[in-house]
């Protein structure tokens, strides 16, 4: 069984965004020469996610309403974790949308649903952050 490993970095500019992933684990694929086997990618911040879903523009912005209105930012003081920091929201949005996602990789290729694409959550940005990538197959 073969194994491979990246880090995919990240600044986003913005508090919170959703970046598209899936081109950037297909190249990953490529690069690891795994034919068949399992990838696995996952935040390594505890204010970001990984998921899977549709990638349409309408469904991004009711994902960040819908947020929103279970974990608001603001005000800061409803949160007792925003002692010296303002970023509670952050963490249960991220416990909500998820660590990471696990896809299948069939003949070389990301085993993805017909509309699925992986993407980056990004609650809590404007400073360096990534995502692990891990294959493991042959």
């Amino acid at each position: 069984m073969k194994s491979f490993r990246e880090e995919i970095w990240f600044n986003i500019p913005s508090r919170r965004a959703f970046v598209l992933l899936t081109p950037k684990l297909e190249e990953c694929v490529r690069k690891s020469g795994i034919k068949e086997g399992l990838l696995l990618c996952n935040a390594m911040h505890i204010t970001a996610s990984v998921f899977i879903n549709d990638n349409e523009a309408g469904l991004h912005e009711d994902f960040e309403k819908w947020l929103e209105k279970l974990a608001p930012e603001k005000p800061y003081s409803q949160y007792k974790h925003n002692v010296g920091e303002d970023n509670a929201d952050a963490h249960l949005k991220r416990t909500i949308m998820g660590r990471e996602v696990v896809v299948a990789i069939t003949a070389g290729k990301l085993d993805l649903g017909p509309w699925e694409q992986v993407f980056y959550g990004e609650f809590d940005g404007m400073r360096r952050k990534r995502v692990l990538v891990k294959i493991i197959g042959e």
